[in-house]
């Protein structure tokens, strides 16, 4: 009896283990699901709790804090537990930042003093220190609740010179673009990474697929195109939000010294400081070798002329090796990475014949796509799903004025292909009101007046001033569509020999109140040295009462301007909120007959004629 009670609980205990070990078997593993061309939520990716986190530290092929050792990257990673349980390998979504540890506090003095003559460099500026900030292993939270549960590893890193990775910031330079691509490198198995900053003890990326994309917002929009243009293997897409794609375009435009809207005085040098949150026994070496020699010698804020220090911040120049995928986003009334800086990377990359595309909404700064255009774009270059997305007719996501920023109208370019040139000239009035006309007019010249301390909208509001000149069209009698980059010609004399020169595209009357958006009053501005007008890179002073002409592009736009507005071309000096401000009373004396507006309007000069005759 004992023996066949032993026996019975034996044979339980056998048709126990089978049964649970034939279920173990028939189990299916997790895995990235699709539906509609995207990668899904996944239940079994989604738990947070169960997610594995962990930092390391990538070795470069470079030395820019001095120290001799190879700089090494402060690398973080969250991944689905299921890449260690289950031997899972899955595509990189990789996001870098030199603001993840902290930036300086806004201080007194910090940006340079723009209440000067033109030509001078102003006083010396206050240098604030970057309190670091942070603990292992986690560098940053973003995007992990995007991606990780529709199947993506997400990894942060620290530029070079900020939080716990090593090396100086430089702002554009070359070690800024190659950091980046060390990483790719390592997650594709070509670097080398290691579980401390100085130790020897290596992890490898065994759970990568090797398959990266890369996105992020303003600088961390900038960095994945930094990397993008060293032509690294592996990285396959990019969605660079709103990137500082040229840093003379950020703090200079046609040789004028101009800030980033809302940061009035900032220059490249402010820009390092407010960064540089890495070890603060490597600061004073970096302080002397890149803030106050290589960027004391190079950014020029005397004359604002593009140089060769300028030249190696522009990622224009260095697009040659570029092979990923580009989907680009970016607001048309940024007035800080204003949309040029967009613009002039797509269209390059669209004339490689990349897979490229863009997503333009009409707010400010920053603002993604939206999730399913990014996931679209992941999903077809990362997890190699024939979405057919590379394949559609349309290339351009623009959100109208009115619409909501998840609906974008789609175009089969920008500009739009329908757009022609419309050149408008001027006739006089413009210390009142005076006209847009498609006629030639002849007329002599109208003179202003320099004052920095009248503001660009107090300019477009007033119904006459002596400190600026304006010119309209006739109310529009039906909506009018512009799409792509205005231009300017202004044939103008003045009356010392350096002027600043400010244009503003504004639709009157002007807008006042709570419910108004920004594109019911600005549509596009620019600047521009007249000590330029023969050359970017080596300006002249003017002789006074000489005339000279200048030809500069505005901002790109795509904007429809509501029947019942007047568009108004805005000449005036000196920006309060963009430029330096010289003393008042600089005169300039604008020849009308030859300035002229050239405006991209959708249907041409038929459709300008329809809507103002």
């Amino acid at each position: 009896m004992t023996f066949s009670i032993k026996s019975n609980a034996l044979l339980t205990l056998t048709l126990t283990i089978s049964i649970l070990s034939c279920a173990q078997n028939t189990t299916e593993k997790a895995t990235p699901i699709f539906k509609d061309g995207e990668a899904q939520i996944v239940d079994a990716f989604k738990d947070a709790s169960q997610w594995i986190r962990h930092d390391l530290w990538v070795e470069t092929e470079f030395d820019t804090d001095g120290d001799g050792e190879p700089d090494r990257m402060h690398v973080s990673v969250t991944r689905p537990e299921q890449t260690e349980s289950e031997g899972l390998k899955l595509p990189i979504v990789y996001v870098t930042s030199p603001y993840f540890a902290g930036v300086a506090a806004d201080a007194p003095g910090t940006m340079w003093n723009v209440e000067h003559e033109l030509g001078e460099i102003g006083e010396e500026r206050f240098h604030p220190e970057v309190q670091r900030r942070g603990q292992r292993p986690i560098i940053s939270n973003s995007h992990i609740r995007k991606w990780v549960p529709r199947g993506y590893i997400v990894v942060h890193s620290s530029s070079p010179g900020t939080g716990l990775s090593d090396g100086a910031p430089t702002i554009g330079g070359a070690n800024e673009s190659l950091a980046p691509k060390t990483v790719v490198d390592w997650l594709c198995g070509r670097a080398k990474g290691y579980t401390e900053r100085n130790g020897d003890k290596e992890v490898k990326a065994f759970w990568s697929t090797g398959k990266v994309g890369m996105t992020g917002t303003s600088y961390n929009g900038t960095l994945p195109l930094a990397a993008a243009t060293t032509g690294v293997e592996g990285l396959e897409a990019i969605i660079p939000i709103a990137p500082n794609t040229s840093y003379y375009h950020y703090y200079r435009s046609n040789g004028l010294v101009r800030s980033p809207g809302g940061y009035l005085g900032e220059d490249i040098d402010v820009l390092y400081d407010f960064v540089h949150s890495g070890d603060e026994d490597k600061r004073e070496y970096n302080n002397k070798t890149v803030r106050d020699t290589e960027m004391k010698n190079g950014m020029d804020r005397e004359t604002g002329d593009y140089n060769e220090f300028w030249a190696g911040r522009d990622y224009l120049n260095q697009m040659d090796g570029m092979k990923a995928a580009l989907l680009m986003s970016h607001g048309f009334n940024d007035w800080n990475v204003m949309p040029e800086h967009s613009y002039r990377i797509y269209k390059a990359a669209k004339e490689k014949g990349l897979p490229t595309m863009i997503y333009y909404h009409q707010n400010g700064h920053g603002g993604p796509p939206p999730t399913s255009m990014m996931n679209k774009w992941f999903t077809k270059y990362l997890h190699g799903i024939d979405n057919g997305v590379e394949k559609e007719e349309n290339k351009v996501y623009i959100v109208r004025e009115y619409d909501d920023r998840q609906q974008p109208t789609a175009y089969k370019d920008y500009p739009n292909p329908e757009a022609e040139d419309v050149t408008l000239n001027l006739f006089s009035g413009g210390k009142n009101i005076g006209g847009l006309t498609l006629n030639n007019v002849e007329n002599a010249g109208e003179m202003f007046s320099d004052d920095a301390t009248i503001s660009g909208s107090e300019h477009a509001k007033a119904s006459s001033s002596k400190h600026r000149l304006l010119y309209v069209t006739p109310k529009l009698k039906e909506d009018l569509h512009i799409s792509g980059v205005p231009k300017v010609t202004i044939s103008l004399a003045s009356s010392k020999p350096a002027a600043n020169l400010s244009v503003w595209l504004v639709s009157l009357p002007w807008q006042e109140g709570k419910e108004v958006k920004i594109t019911d009053n600005i549509i596009t501005r620019g600047w521009a040295d007249p000590k330029n007008h023969n050359s970017l890179t080596k300006e002249e002073d003017l002789v006074v009462g000489k005339d000279y002409s200048i030809t500069f592009d505005l901002q790109p736009d795509d904007q429809i301007i509501k029947l019942g507005q007047q568009i108004g071309f805005m000449i005036f000096s000196s920006d309060k909120e963009f430029t330096l401000h010289p003393e008042p009373g600089t005169e300039i004396m604008i020849h009308l007959d030859k300035t002229k507006l050239t405006l991209p309007i959708v249907g041409g000069k038929a459709a300008f004629k329809k809507a103002t005759e």
